[in-house]
């Protein structure tokens, strides 16, 4: 057991009772003088935000999650290059500029396919399947940077949390009739059982070679093989939930155990 609570910023800890959490302040003067001292003589700092995470990194001060899991957050862009340059399976994906994308867009993919907003977006939000050269213009006004990629008709994907450098849970996504999405927040459905291990093992190795540990991957499988769709650093906790896990146990436990 730890002999004394540790140091995080943001919220996600802030239930558990082995974690004092501060709060991210947006200007480090904000914090108060004994805060100050604590997060400079902290060995460690938990979920130090994307504010901070770079700057305790460049002083070699240990972060979890790893900064690397905050520069890919939320950055779909990023993302999908990593996992080329890993050769990680993904749907086929690319980007497109300029005022005349649609055009560009329409010589390297037929209808339908699935446009994203690159950055910033989650929950499902932001992401368009595209079946007329209607839709294409109306999905090109949204956005400067055009996000394509393959459209793979399956109803569901798996959700794999990786937390430090396991695999901590794992369950379906089923979309809800008519809906190609199979978020949660957008009436998905959670199916605990018969994850298969592809999945799971792809999503572990994947997030291991990206160096990201806390992480929800989201995998899909299609014509047998498992793909990476993306991955989400602010994963919800609502299968934990309809597993029967405590999601802030689990992570005093880890921290505890010196898992993370």
């Amino acid at each position: 057991m730890a002999a004394e609570p540790v140091l995080a910023l943001e919220s996600r800890l802030k239930k558990c009772r082995n974690v004092v959490t501060l709060g991210v302040r947006p200007n480090f003067s904000d914090y108060s003088e004994a805060e100050t001292e604590l997060i400079r003589e902290a060995e460690k700092i938990y979920y130090p935000s994307t504010s901070y995470a770079d700057m305790f990194a460049a002083m070699g001060k240990t972060i979890f999650p790893s900064v690397h899991t905050y520069r890919f957050a939320q950055d779909k862009i990023k993302q999908s290059t990593l996992f080329e340059l890993l050769r990680v399976p993904t749907p086929r994906t690319r980007f497109f500029y300029g005022r005349r994308k649609a055009g560009k867009i329409r010589q390297y993919f037929d209808f339908p396919f699935v446009g994203k907003i690159a950055r910033g977006s989650a929950l499902g939000r932001g992401v368009y399947l595209i079946h007329t050269p209607g839709e294409l213009d109306d999905y090109c006004r949204m956005t400067a940077v055009a996000y394509i990629q393959e459209y793979l008709p399956v109803d569901r994907d798996v959700r794999v949390v990786v937390i430090g450098d396991q695999v901590r849970h794992a369950y379906w996504r089923i979309a809800r009739p008519g809906e190609f999405r199979n978020n949660i927040e957008q009436g998905g459905r959670i199916l605990l059982e018969g994850v298969p291990q592809p999945a799971l093992q792809l999503a572990g190795d994947t997030a291991r070679r990206c160096g990201w540990n806390d992480v929800g991957m989201d995998i899909c499988i299609y014509r047998g093989r498992p793909y990476v769709l993306e991955a989400n650093m602010k994963y919800g906790k609502e299968g934990f939930r309809q597993a029967g896990m405590d999601y802030i146990k689990l992570m005093e436990a880890l921290i505890e155990n010196g898992e993370i």
